[in-house]
């Protein structure tokens, strides 16, 4: 009987046809690990600022030649009441961590903290030793940096400000936005157009007749002028709201007519809780909008710092403290930590209206 060579295969299996298969799963697997790679690349060196400041934010005021960039202070060894800088000593091929206690130009005498009593002479320049450092943050920097700023004042303000803003701007956005999306107005497009133009135009440029305005009306020193504007639309907020409000189909509205709702119970009814994804994305827009928001507030808020918000109080206190590195990032973080919790708990409702905004019309 021949010999029978070769593999043995299954009924049915083809391997020249395995073989291209195989081949693109290996080459999409790589495309998604390179893929992989440059996103966590991209995020590392975005979040690298970040993580710089919250490590500026523990240090010392005091930064010493060779200290390393994160929260740290020299290590230290205490022998008969007295204490000694450790240092990274190199003593027969080994480097060995060492007390400097008798410091010369050409020799120094050295303790080794497991056994102090029998002190170690060294050649050479102590000076050109690396210290020996300790993670040590400074929680307190947070705590001086809140006495200091007045930052519970700047906190409320800021709060009271980005909370009331943001009712107005989506209360009067969702009316706006309902009205062009489901209403049929001669010359609605024009009106649209016109009310999407004006988002090219800078705040700048408007700043000194609506100031002027504010001004004879008494409304500059206080909060009317940075909260009022917001209850009468903003374009970009119709925008947004618009385009989500036109991806709801008409049948639930003409439903809703059948019912006997009218258009204000149509609106309350049928169209805010279908569109939450968009009121959200444009709740969040605005809030951060005005929780960042320094200009107006810097115009209309000038020698009252009661009423300043945390952007205005931490421009003034980098100002006035600017030798005081580590409490400036202190009070930066500190602002940080309620916009990005906001925007981490709504991220999944903030991305879905941004996609179905953006794309769907």
């Amino acid at each position: 009987m021949a010999a029978v060579t070769g593999v043995a295969t299954k009924p049915g299996y083809d391997v020249a046809r395995s073989t291209p298969v195989l081949s693109r799963q290996l080459r999409g697997m790589m495309l998604a690990g390179t893929l992989s790679l440059f996103a966590i690349m991209l995020v590392s060196v975005y979040l690298m600022p970040l993580a710089y400041a919250a490590a500026l934010s523990l240090r010392t005021a005091t930064i010493e030649s060779g200290q390393p960039f994160w929260p740290s202070e020299p290590a230290h060894f205490t022998y008969e009441d007295q204490t000694y800088d450790l240092y990274n000593v190199p003593i027969d091929g080994t480097m060995r961590q060492l007390a400097l206690y008798k410091p010369g130009r050409e020799a120094s005498t050295f303790l080794d903290p497991k056994d102090p009593s029998q002190p170690i002479d060294w050649q050479g320049r102590w000076r050109t030793l690396d210290k020996v450092w300790t993670f040590a943050p400074r929680w307190s920097n947070f705590v001086e940096a809140w006495n200091i700023t007045n930052f519970g004042r700047l906190f409320f303000n800021t709060i009271a400000i980005a909370v009331i803003g943001t009712i107005g701007a989506v209360c009067s956005a969702t009316v706006v936005a309902y009205g062009f999306s489901r209403f049929h107005v001669p010359g609605k497009q024009i009106l649209f157009m016109v009310l999407v133009c004006t988002i090219i135009l800078p705040q700048q440029v408007t700043i000194v007749p609506t100031y002027t305005l504010f001004n004879r009306i008494g409304w500059v020193g206080t909060w009317l002028p940075l909260l009022v504007p917001h209850f009468f639309g903003n374009a970009y907020n119709v925008f947004l709201l618009r385009q989500f409000f036109m991806s709801i189909p008409r049948d639930l509205d003409e439903a809703a007519m059948m019912d006997g709702a009218g258009p204000i119970r149509t609106l309350l009814s049928v169209i805010v809780p279908q569109a939450w994804p968009g009121i959200v994305t444009v709740c969040l827009f605005h809030f951060f909008f005005a929780w960042n928001d320094f200009f107006a507030p810097l115009v209309y808020l000038v020698g009252h710092e009661e009423l300043w918000p945390i952007s205005v109080g931490m421009s003034y206190f980098t100002g006035q403290f600017v030798q005081l590195p580590q409490l400036i990032q202190a009070t930066a973080l500190m602002a940080l930590a309620l916009p990005v919790t906001v925007f981490l708990l709504a991220q999944r409702v903030f991305v879905q209206g941004v996609v179905v905004t953006g794309v769907e019309k």
